[in-house]
């Protein structure tokens, strides 16, 4: 997948924006609020369909302005596209693909692909493991739509079993349906379970070498999958876990009782990262977890890359800060294959560069 150029009309900084893109490694030079990550989150935006960095559509409009555009071209599975988004306050967005107008964003699935680090990502490996789940949900989904469905299924069914346990008191004829919520949340994280489990593996087969590679061969990360306690194997048949998750289950009803809330399930699963068999949580510095992180993020584009013969477009927003010499000189020459945006505040981090395209952007311009 190649971006080959973006017009941009009234997003967010961008009053009028054309730009051409190189089919390697493009780096986005400026000092700090000129308009970098929106360029980025712009480019993003048409794999997600939605901002990374704001809650509506509305945000991503010029204050001034009515509506925003956005045209993006590009390469993807040997044929060329024309995407187009149209924003309105108050009103639906209109998307288009080789101008056929879209109902619904689902139909751009596919065409573009992105993995998207950005700074807020260093919570990946250093905050809770609701960061690592979404991760991972995010991640799979792109490659299984199904998997989507069940995790959102799943969400609903955790947040109706636990609206049951905060009042069942004022209602108890609601208390009948705990069973039936508990096992049906049972039958959909025996799956969710299943495929996270072999996605870390996949993980575990691209991170360590990417990790090593990038620290110089002196930090050897290591992966492992945490579930409930009694699934004993979480890449067993998918009816052995849900049986070891009823299990569980079953012996955490009362202590769900008494909590009101849902202790038992997938929903509190993680990832466990660990630098020379240390937490990385705990005692990783902020350059080992951006490089972990980053690690991560990379085997999720060659994840990708194996199950669909194309490279995601890697959007890498402000990652060069807090990396040594050695690491900023893998991102930005050695990262292979596949086109990369990357973002960075400091004129001389471009210097190192050895091939590809610098674009300096001042003031919502490409100067």
């Amino acid at each position: 997948m190649i971006v080959k150029s973006i017009h941009l009309h009234n997003y967010r900084s961008y009053r009028e924006l054309d730009a051409a893109f190189h089919p390697g490694v493009n780096v986005i030079v400026g000092e700090n609020a000129q308009g970098k990550t929106n360029l980025v989150e712009a480019i993003r935006y048409f794999s997600a369909c939605r901002s990374h960095r704001a809650r509506s559509d509305s945000e991503l409009i010029a204050f001034d302005a009515h509506d925003a555009r956005m045209v993006l071209e590009l390469e993807s599975r040997r044929r060329d596209f024309r995407l187009e988004a149209v924003l309105r306050r108050g009103a639906r967005r209109s998307l288009k693909s080789n101008g056929v107008g879209l109902k619904s964003a689902s139909e751009l699935s596919g065409i573009l692909n992105t993995v998207l680090f950005c700074p807020e990502d260093l919570s990946l490996i250093r905050e809770g493991a609701a960061v690592r789940r979404r991760f991972l949900d995010d991640a799979i989904s792109q490659l299984r739509p199904r998997y989507a469905a069940a995790v959102g299924e799943y969400r609903r069914l955790q947040e109706q079993k636990t609206r049951i346990l905060r009042d069942y008191q004022n209602d108890p004829s609601m208390t009948d349906l705990l069973d039936t919520y508990s096992l049906r949340m049972c039958r959909l994280g025996a799956g969710i379970i299943h495929y996270r489990a072999a996605y870390v593996r996949r993980l575990m087969e691209c991170a360590p070498n990417i990790h090593a590679d990038c620290s110089g061969g002196r930090e050897e990360l290591a992966l492992r999958y945490a579930t409930v306690s009694t699934v004993t194997d979480p890449l067993a048949p998918v009816q052995t876990v849900f049986e070891q998750l009823s299990e569980h289950m079953s012996a955490h009803r009362r202590a769900e009782w008494e909590s009101r809330s849902c202790l038992s399930g997938c929903h509190k699963d993680d990832i466990q990262v660990s630098i020379n068999g240390v937490s990385a949580r705990t005692f990783s510095s902020q350059g080992q977890s951006r490089t972990a992180a980053l690690a991560l993020k990379l085997a999720e584009r060659e994840i990708s890359f194996q199950d669909r013969e194309e490279y995601p477009v890697l959007l890498l927003d402000d990652v060069l800060s807090e990396l040594d010499t050695r690491r900023q000189e893998f991102v930005l020459n050695r990262i292979g294959g596949g086109q990369v945006f990357i973002t960075c505040c400091e004129e001389e981090k471009q210097g190192s560069l050895r091939a590809g395209k610098v674009l300096r952007v001042e003031n919502g311009r490409i100067v």
